[in-house]
């Protein structure tokens, strides 16, 4: 019988968001719940896989994993992106890509805003203190976000939506991305601003571009200097875009407040210095994370595992090695 490696599954709920049962007879799902800290640890567990189905970029398939993974047929991935994966190598070895499923830009977007208003108003502080038998001490004052101005860096899917949440509450909403124009800001809804006077002149700060060599730690000691102090930090985008260590000094100096969902390293190992660092909200990486995106992760992946195993191959993300199966 086929054996489908399941990875990844860091909340536990794969199994309850597709028909598994689907491939009953044909093939076994195996459910990995931890990451794996090492390519070596990876192989051990996994060279006897023929289809792997991770989750997203959690794991990464560069050329050094994937020939090790001789047995490996079918890479059935969560989403429709390939930047985890070493293409050429697939194509080497007649590994087939599969995507699956989409999710809203609101999920994301929504949860920066939760995020936004979590570090503004000392929500951690607050949900501490009535946990450990205390009330407002050590709570601290927040502030309202009516009037206060946002910086969005990135004006994508998620980023025209968090403007319009702005918006909504009053602040003033400017925007910077190495590619924004007028035109394309206007269409936000936003003011065009230069990278330098955003992070001058904003109260919160926060981050929608992809992760690129051109844009990996596009806040760096000098940018994260030019903010208010104070200034909240948001990042549900990637953790590689902040330079970890000049954030860290500036939140221990009392500089900044930052509200994380993402880190430079996920998970984010027990004793990292972001764990015991002030002014801080820190989540597990959820904004993507609803039950109606995983169900068209995994359901899809349970189609493309099907169809895969019946010879008509769906969803392939890398056509040529079609060819090379004939």
């Amino acid at each position: 019988m086929v054996r489908v490696a399941v990875l990844d599954d860091w909340q536990q709920v794969a199994a309850g968001c597709a028909d598994w049962n689907a491939l009953a007879g044909r093939a076994e799902p195996v459910f990995y719940t931890k990451h794996f800290d090492s390519e070596d640890a990876l192989v051990g567990a996994l060279d006897n896989f023929e289809i792997i189905c991770p989750m997203r970029e959690r794991t990464w398939f560069p050329r050094s994993l994937l020939q090790r993974l001789p047995r490996l047929r079918l890479l059935a991935l969560t989403g429709m992106g390939v930047r985890h994966v070493d293409i050429k190598t697939c194509l080497e070895q007649k590994i087939l890509c599969c995507g699956s499923g989409a999710y809203s830009a609101a999920q994301t977007a929504e949860f920066a805003l939760a995020l936004m208003l979590a570090g503004a108003r000392d929500l951690v502080a607050g949900d501490a203190a009535i946990r450990a038998g205390r009330f407002q001490e050590g709570t601290g004052l927040g502030y309202a976000l009516e009037g206060r101005t946002l910086g969005l860096i990135g004006v994508g899917k998620i980023g025209a939506r968090v403007a319009g949440y702005g918006r909504a509450l009053g602040m003033r909403v400017l925007a910077w991305s190495p590619n924004l124009d007028r035109a394309r800001a206007a269409a936000a809804g936003v003011e065009l601003a230069g990278k330098e006077q955003l992070l001058r002149e904003s109260d919160v700060v926060s981050l929608h571009l992809v992760l690129s060599d051109s844009t990996r730690a596009i806040l760096g000691a000098a940018e994260l200097a030019l903010m208010k102090h104070q200034a909240l930090l948001v990042n549900t985008a990637r953790g590689g875009l902040v330079d970890e260590a000049a954030l860290l000094a500036a939140l221990n100096a009392g500089r900044l407040s930052a509200a994380l969902d993402v880190f430079e390293q996920e998970p984010l190992p027990p004793d990292h210095p972001l764990r015991r660092a002030p002014r801080t909200v820190l989540t597990p990486h959820l904004g993507f994370s609803t039950h109606a995106t995983f169900q068209s992760f995994y359901s899809q992946s349970v189609e493309n595992m099907l169809a895969f195993l019946n010879g008509k191959p769906q969803r392939v993300l890398n056509p040529e090695v079609l060819a090379l199966l004939g």
